[in-house]
């Protein structure tokens, strides 16, 4: 269990995401990622996420897109992100999704 976490993988601690009130992805098996707590796609509960035709690009991670969170009729645009091919240095994250303007992570 040590191991993992210095690898920030934090197996069996569970992490939450919250906006509005509503959950958004909870999940056991996140990854850190420079403070950043990644949650499994299969974690995320879909019908909050709206696509977005955001993208950023990150040096050592790849190119990220983006979701809008949307609750209760309110929309946080740009709220999640994900690596759909990140580059192998993070390899770990492919897929996986984190949080950030206003969305409370808890673990």
């Amino acid at each position: 269990m040590k191991l993992l976490a210095l690898l920030g993988i934090y197996m069996g601690i569970m992490a939450k995401a919250m906006w509005e009130g509503a959950v958004l992805a909870e999940s056991d098996a996140t990854v850190e990622v420079e403070g950043n707590q990644y949650f499994p796609p299969e974690a995320i509960r879909r019908e909050f996420f709206k696509p977005s035709e955001a993208h950023t690009v990150c040096p050592w991670k790849g190119t990220a897109s983006y979701y809008d969170v949307e609750v209760k009729s309110k929309r946080n645009a740009g709220a999640a992100w994900y690596y759909p091919e990140p580059k192998a240095a993070a390899k770990q994250i492919k897929g996986y999704v984190a949080f950030w303007k206003g969305v409370s992570v808890e673990k």
